[in-house]
């Protein structure tokens, strides 16, 4: 079975479609696997009757991502619907639900800061703590355009979008983060996971600043965003 280095993890998983076989090979290694992820051909065939209009590769794809991020939580760690750019070896992470302009807003950032600048995940990026750190990392997970790197850096801060006509950013209170970081991330039905999930995220808001960011799709945004979350 081929295995793939993601988060830092060894993960076992055999594509059988080109959608997830392509965009997993970079991260590809020879190790031996930390664990095993797969969907049988039996589940497959309930999850298409389930999802109407899906096909088998997007199926699978999703499914597989799924499987990932529950079994990251079992090693500190947990992923967050988000684009996730990287400037001078920091991660920064702006969520949102879909639509309002994520990925736009990190392409802000790429022309902002040109080289010095790279979109690290564009959708699923995975952090995980590791020896009292934060990182961020880039995974096969990577929405529709499929932007990502095989690489981390440490996180910074993250940031909520609104849509607004001026820029505008201040740091939240936990009060306030906490529902806003469960709704873009996975909300597992096991209990024990659940409590995970819970612990982590009450670690990272004490120790990751977490923003509102009110934006327009000005390259001024990344400016004012940026230069209130590379201060912490």
């Amino acid at each position: 079975m081929p295995v793939y280095k993601i988060a830092g993890l060894n993960v076992g998983f055999e594509p059988q479609y080109d959608m997830l076989r392509k965009r997993s090979e970079k991260y590809r290694c020879e190790e031996k696997a930390d664990f095993n992820i797969g969907i049988t051909d039996n589940l497959l065939e309930q999850q298409l009757d389930l999802y109407k209009g899906v096909g088998e590769a997007e199926l699978e794809y999703l499914w597989m991502g799924t499987a990932f991020n529950v079994k990251l939580l079992e090693y500190n760690g947990m992923f967050l619907h988000s684009s996730t750019v990287v400037v001078d070896g920091k991660a920064y992470s702006f969520s949102a639900p879909c639509g309002t302009g994520k990925s736009t807003h990190t392409s802000l950032w790429l022309k902002l800061f040109g080289e010095k600048a790279f979109i690290l995940n564009d959708d699923k990026a995975a952090y995980r703590k590791i020896d009292g750190k934060y990182y961020a990392y880039g995974t096969p997970f990577s929405g529709k355009h499929d932007i990502s790197v095989n690489t981390a850096a440490e996180l910074a801060g993250i940031c909520f979008l609104e849509r607004a006509e001026e820029n505008s950013i201040e740091r939240m209170d936990i009060d306030e983060a906490v529902p806003l970081i469960f709704s873009q991330t996975l909300r597992p039905s096991n209990l024990n996971r659940t409590i995970m999930l819970c612990d982590f995220i009450d670690e990272l808001i004490n120790n990751i600043p977490i923003y509102k960011l009110k934006c327009n799709m000005d390259v001024e945004a990344a400016e004012v965003a940026f230069n209130a979350m590379s201060k912490m």
